[in-house]
């Protein structure tokens, strides 16, 4: 505390003087180094009223609680305004106080000279700036010191991306010598930018040219700076790199760079993941902020990848409560201390509950009064619901209508579900739950106040039991990688993508939706295995094996975005599309779930199967594909085209 009192009187001591010394030689200037007794003695008794009023304006702009060890151009301009503002008033006074001397003998101070108050002007604008940008020199050279070890290597480098995550990174660098990193040169195949400098590196050819920049400046590795390349992008640039001999490293997002710095002991080698990147999804933040902002949201699955994400971005948009609802204690336990560190002012209730415990399920509905309902609880992998069929049914479809019945009987505004691509067309038991809870959504809206929804994708990389995790410690442990089938595909999506189009979504929803999210192209799970062995350092069936074993129960080769009979229609928002469907009915439904609800107690998977046909007939209920299909039925992309021939 002392430390920052003295901090700040130190500045106001250094600001005061800057003040000072630039009317005086404003006014030494504008009467040539000779002012008049007279004047000189007016000025004078001015000077201290100006000094004051000019302090007063930087207070009133914050420019006084900026730190100056951070200044940047936002800060000057500011510094600028207030400058000029303050000047604006002085000369709107010197052409005011002739009229006022007569009724006012002291107006005769206010006759400063144009001259003075223009020069005071200039003079002001550059003494502080110049204090500010002194000390941010002099702490980055403290800096930079205190980090320079004895001896550091430092490794030519080329920065990949010559953009605004380029210059804050050649910066970084020329501060932390202890990353030991040398840039040589930037690359960028922007035509605009060639023989540009930045930070004194200069930009020297094009992503093509990597090799010849290489052996020219002995380079031994490569900087993607550019944080939002799509992962076509930093796939050409990675091949490129490794044809120049070149290690890859990258800055891992925009995340990193936050308040114009960015993180370099983040940087890492490239991974599957940027690979898989696609263009960043842009909200519209303020529907998702109308919807959410002030209101008690509820969040099932709370724990789990997307559940847990969905958390996070809800608690962002401030509702005023929120409630977390999960089963598994340990991941709640994860999920809850995570929001009450990131958001100490939110109101975070954790609620251990199973889904389909009804009085349990019911308390927390009656006790919070949520208006929004985020369902993202389900069992999600293929090969073990095949196994335990009961529990796909009692979670996935009878946890989905506990939960969707008590958003109706208690008016909640919105209920989203978040439902998979794994539902259309189902070949397993965990496909036909999500499909046959879709469908009691679906046909719940008809007859409900609440706005039902459901949101339909693919894989979300880095979730837990995705193929990537499984593929990275099949590596660890020295192969082989296992694949079930060469032509298998699927779709990804990130968890933060996935979660920030759940939301809009429930934003856009009227009710009765089935939401269907862009997941752009499918990746053919070879080509990811591949992909990820040589990001090892290791190649493909050389050093690690890629055996197939053959489809699983339940498996599909292909998964698709919506059937045939679902018209494909367009939202406002570019990512996201409607599925139109024949509407189910209510009652059957409810039947047959209680029909589903009498064999799971007795675990009786043949019937349990048979009535899930009924359910969903488009399920064939025999587990994985005996003759796997040529192509899916019909993709998003292919839906789009459609529309528009």
């Amino acid at each position: 505390m002392m430390g920052r009192l003295k901090t700040r009187t130190s500045q106001f001591m250094i600001d005061i003087s800057v003040l000072m010394l630039a009317f005086f030689l404003a006014m030494l200037v504008r009467f040539d180094w000779a002012v008049p007794r007279v004047m000189f003695r007016q000025l004078m008794i001015v000077l201290p009223y100006v000094v004051l009023l000019q302090y007063a304006f930087l207070s009133g702009f914050g420019i006084t609680r900026f730190s100056w060890r951070y200044i940047s151009l936002r800060d000057t301009v500011r510094i600028f305004t207030a400058i000029a503002s303050v000047t604006t008033l002085l000369v709107a006074l010197r052409f005011l106080s002739p009229l006022l001397v007569d009724r006012f003998p002291l107006a005769r101070y206010g006759i400063v000279p144009l001259g003075v108050l223009l020069g005071d002007f200039v003079l002001s604008f550059i003494g502080l700036t110049g204090v500010r940008a002194l000390r941010r020199i002099l702490g980055e050279r403290l800096a930079s010191n205190q980090h320079r070890p004895e001896q550091s290597p430092h490794v030519p480098t080329l920065l990949v991306g010559a953009g605004q995550g380029g210059v804050l990174i050649a910066q970084e660098i020329a501060r932390r010598p202890d990353l030991g990193i040398l840039p040589v040169a930037f690359v960028d195949d922007d035509p605009v930018k060639q023989g540009a400098v930045i930070q004194g590196i200069k930009v020297q050819g094009t992503t093509k040219e990597l090799l010849r920049l290489a052996q020219r400046h002995g380079a031994e590795q490569a900087l993607i700076t550019t944080s939002n390349a799509p992962g076509s992008a930093i796939r050409r640039i990675t091949e490129s790199c490794k044809e120049a001999g070149l290690a890859v490293k990258i800055v891992p997002g925009a995340y990193e760079i936050v308040g114009g710095r960015v993180n370099l002991s983040r940087i890492r080698e490239v991974a599957i993941e940027d690979l898989l990147r696609r263009e960043q999804v842009k909200l519209d933040t303020e529907s998702v902020a109308d919807v959410v902002r002030g209101q008690p949201v509820v969040v099932t699955g709370a724990g789990g990848s997307i559940g847990s994400e969905l958390c996070r971005q809800v608690a962002a948009y401030r509702p005023s409560r929120l409630v977390l609802v999960e089963r598994a204690e340990n991941n709640m336990f994860e999920i809850h201390c995570e929001l009450r560190g990131r958001f100490p002012d939110l109101e975070v209730v954790p609620c251990v509950a199973d889904i389909t415990d009804v009085p349990r399920i019911t308390q927390v509905f009656r006790d919070h009064r949520p208006m929004i309902v985020f369902h993202a609880a389900a069992h999600k992998h293929v090969p073990m619901m095949e196994w335990n069929p009961a529990e796909a049914v009692k979670n996935n479809v009878l946890g989905t209508q506990v939960v969707a019945d008590l958003a109706d009987s208690l008016a909640v505004e919105r209920f989203v579900m978040v439902s998979t691509d794994k539902a259309v067309n189902p070949t397993s038991v965990m496909g036909a739950t999500k499909r046959a809870a879709e469908l009691y959504v679906q046909a719940l809206s008809l007859r409900s106040a609440t706005h039902f929804s459901t949101v339909r994708f693919g894989n979300v990389l880095g979730s837990t039991g995705s193929v990537i995790p499984i593929f990275r410690q099949q590596i660890r442990n020295g192969g082989p990688i296992t694949v079930t089938h060469p032509d298998m595909t699927r779709y990804f999506m990130t968890i933060p993508e996935a979660a920030q189009l759940i939301m809009q979504a429930g934003a856009l929803s009227q009710g009765g939706e089935t939401f269907i999210l862009d997941m752009g192209q499918p990746v053919r799970i070879i080509d990811l295995a591949h992909d990820l062995i040589r990001l090892s350092g290791l190649e493909p069936d050389k050093d690690i094996e890629v055996r197939f074993t053959g489809v699983r129960p339940g498996e599909k080769l292909f998964e698709e975005l919506s059937t045939m009979s679902e018209g494909i229609e367009r939202t406002t928002h570019p990512k996201i599309f409607t599925g139109t469907y024949e509407s189910p009915h209510l009652p059957a439904l409810r039947a047959q779930f209680e029909t589903l609800a009498g064999l799971c107690k007795t675990a009786n998977p043949d019937a349990i199967r048979r009535i899930l046909t009924e359910v969903v007939p488009e399920y064939g209920g025999d587990g994985a594909e005996s003759e796997p299909p040529s192509r899916p039925s019909r993709t998003i992309r292919e839906s789009k085209s459609m529309e528009g021939a």
